[in-house]
């Protein structure tokens, strides 16, 4: 697939835009959402254009390689548009999904604190008590992306009653949520981050996403890992274009480090698209991650003064007509390893 030529220069013009804070995040999930980037994976009955969540990371990858902050807010959308789709609450999708796709309404996953839970890093933040067949809610969520503003549904992970997690769809507009001044992120600040606290936040039950969150969660951490992926990837192509266009004659000798960087980059992709699409990281997750790691050892590992150089070069010499925003997006690679725990 391709992004329509129409997106892509917009991208182009409001990188720097989207990442300096200047730019509308509003704006930005409407304009991905009417390139139809958000019905892509979704099963054509429920009104997507068909595909797999693979579809869905190549789509969201090509998107970072112009914008990462534009990429960090399709992530954070697309994933929570994932959750229902994987919901056994029909009607939670039905009466939610026709206003993500069209970027009317804004999706946001506050679930990473969930899969710390899963693995033994961290208790889960949200606590309920009951309220007849509903829940009353309390805790807080420290850091969630395309919270936009008056206009957002968040998936988060609350520790039952009973002492069982489950999953749950929390409204913007809900007595008792209280959404934070962005944060001030480097270089990704028109991604509409910030925080939520509930203070005895009513939750219907018809508003719960899983409520087995132990048996849930498993199932659809591929997709969450798998879009944050996508990031990840188009970051790393551009930063390989950029020094490929930046080594000519005269630093030809990085060419052999760049393509075998180029190689290993494409040999990841293969490995990850490879997994969703055949359900293996469901199933045996620590295999298959193994096997991708193997499959994207490069032939010949670059040594660290070449990379160095390769760095050096590519900021040293930058093509003429860069994208803007690009020296941003650089400043933004650093700040990507904090965005992941959105």
């Amino acid at each position: 697939m391709s992004l329509d030529p129409s997106l892509e220069h917009w991208l182009d013009d409001n990188a720097s835009a989207l990442d300096a804070g200047i730019g509308d995040p509003a704006t930005l999930l409407k304009r991905l959402a009417d390139a139809g980037l958000f019905r892509i994976g979704a099963p054509v009955e429920l009104d997507g254009s068909g595909g797999d969540i693979s579809d869905a990371v190549e789509a969201l990858a090509q998107v970072a390689e112009r914008s990462l902050a534009a990429g960090f807010v399709f992530w954070g959308h697309r994933t929570y548009i994932e959750y229902l789709l994987q919901s056994p609450n029909a009607a939670l999708r039905d009466r939610h999904l026709t206003r993500l796709f069209d970027g009317s309404l804004a999706g946001a996953t506050g679930l990473s604190n969930a899969m710390k839970f899963l693995a033994g890093l961290e208790e889960l933040q949200i606590a309920a008590a009951r309220s007849g067949e509903d829940f009353v809610l309390d805790g807080k969520m420290p850091w969630v992306t395309n919270l936009q503003t008056g206009n957002y549904l968040v998936a988060a992970a609350v520790q039952g009653p009973d002492g069982a997690p489950f999953v749950a769809s929390i409204a913007h507009d809900g007595a008792g949520v209280e959404r934070s001044p962005d944060l001030d992120l480097m270089a990704m600040r028109s991604t509409a981050t910030a925080a939520v606290r509930l203070t005895g936040v009513p939750l219907p039950a018809s508003d719960v996403i899983a409520a087995d969150a132990k048996g849930w969660l498993p199932a659809v951490r591929p997709a969450f890992l798998g879009l944050q992926c996508g990031m990840s990837i188009g970051v790393a192509r551009r930063s390989i274009a950029e020094a490929a266009a930046a080594a000519g004659s005269g630093r030809h000798v990085l060419r052999p480090e760049i393509e075998a960087l180029s190689e290993r980059l494409a040999a990841s992709k293969r490995a990850l698209h490879e997994g969703l699409h055949e359900g293996v990281f469901r199933t045996r997750p620590q295999i298959s991650s193994a096997s991708a790691s193997r499959s994207a050892r490069p032939r010949r590992k670059p040594s660290s003064s070449s990379c160095r150089r390769a760095a050096a070069s590519a900021t040293s010499s930058p093509p003429a007509k860069a994208s803007r925003g690009a020296g941003a997006r650089r400043r933004s690679c650093r700040s990507s390893r904090r965005a992941s725990c959105s």
